[in-house]
């Protein structure tokens, strides 16, 4: 048998994780704390701003 390590902690209120069940986190709360930050777009990948004359605009294709 393996050694599970040393107990990680909650990334959201940093209590020691021992319940696998709602791994990464805590508890259920905390999950569902994590889906809200998610869905109110507190989290958000950086991205490079766009180039203004790229594609995206659609005005080259248009037949009249």
């Amino acid at each position: 048998m393996s050694d599970p390590g040393p107990a990680k902690s909650c990334p959201i209120c940093g209590r020691p994780v021992v319940d696998p069940t709602h791994r990464p986190f805590c508890s259920a709360r905390c999950r569902q704390v994590d889906l809200s930050r998610w869905l109110g777009e507190v989290y958000r990948v950086p991205a490079a701003p766009s180039d203004a004359n790229g594609s995206g605009s659609g005005d080259d294709d248009r037949e009249e």
